[in-house]
């Protein structure tokens, strides 16, 4: 006599079980487009996606490292290029100052420098996102102060802020300084200083004295243009990166998802074959928790 016993049952509910598992987890594959949602799905995969995941995250923090240094080096260009401006048409005057200009038109241009370099002293500390852009690293104070007479005229510059360049971090090994140096911020200053000299040179009508303002501000003139092209350079140097971090990025996301996605023909087939054997399974079982102990005997 042979008589099924509840180990022969358990057996067969236990395969059933695991063929519905695995035909669940395919559909859910399928439908999500996903293979591993657990680590224990697949370890050593779930454990290279993690280590990528991270460098993506550490990847992101750069772009946004990179972004942040563009915009202030832009900011920079751009307060850069508006006291080359002001530096431009000062040389101008002091050009046309030395010339034959009768006394009236030379005070006349006196009062176009006054303005000019209350907006030189504007822009020198004007600021970014409330930091003080040419200040070095002392961001949260004016780097210029006035001095100014009774009429309310400025008389002298001076730069309180220091010579300090602030770095932000674009990769594991590459840093960017993406502000403006301690001689360009000074600078600033010395530029202030030279239009004093030449306003108070048209002011007198004194053709001589404007003229003798020339070449300092000549000298202001090279220094702007330097640093101008020096954040030129910066910019370049930022996009450039942020292209190489880009291609990284995306590298890592077709790794990762050479990983975790599910190969949809093969996933389709293998749910195919696991949908058969549960069918299959299922009959089976039927027959054999059916028999009785009669079927048994012989």
């Amino acid at each position: 006599m042979r008589v099924p016993t509840n180990s022969a049952s358990e057996s067969v509910i236990t395969q059933i079980q695991k063929l519905a598992s695995r035909q669940a987890q395919l559909q859910n594959q399928l439908a999500t487009n996903q293979r591993i949602f657990l680590p224990s799905d697949d370890p050593a995969a779930a454990g290279r996606v993690l280590i990528m995941e991270n460098e993506r995250a550490q990847l992101k923090q750069y772009e946004r490292n990179a972004g942040t240094a563009l915009e202030i080096s832009q900011a920079s260009f751009a307060g850069l290029k508006g006291l080359k401006d002001i530096s431009d048409r000062a040389g101008e005057i002091a050009t046309l100052g030395s010339g034959t200009a009768s006394p009236d038109a030379l005070r006349a241009y006196g009062a176009e420098v006054d303005q000019l370099l209350e907006q030189a002293f504007q822009t020198g500390n004007s600021k970014f996102r409330n930091d003080y852009l040419f200040a070095g690293t002392e961001i949260d104070a004016a780097p210029l102060t006035a001095t100014r007479n009774v009429a309310g005229q400025i008389t002298a510059a001076t730069y309180v802020g220091n010579s300090a360049q602030g770095s932000v971090q674009v990769s594991e090994s590459a840093s960017i300084a993406p502000g403006t140096t301690g001689t360009t911020n000074t600078g600033i200053r010395d530029m202030i200083n030279r239009l004093v000299a030449l306003r108070d040179a048209l002011a007198s009508a004194d053709a001589n004295a404007v003229t003798a303002t020339r070449p300092s501000l000549e000298s202001t003139e090279d220094l702007l243009v330097n640093s101008i092209s020096e954040h030129g350079a910066i910019q370049l140097r930022i996009e450039i990166n942020q292209a190489q971090q880009q291609a990284r990025g995306d590298n890592l996301d077709s790794l990762v998802s050479y990983e975790v996605d599910a190969d949809m023909p093969e996933t389709v087939v293998r749910l195919s074959q696991t949908s058969t054997a549960y069918e299959a399974a299922l009959s089976s079982a039927t027959k054999i928790l059916q028999m009785s102990l009669l079927d048994y005997l012989r």
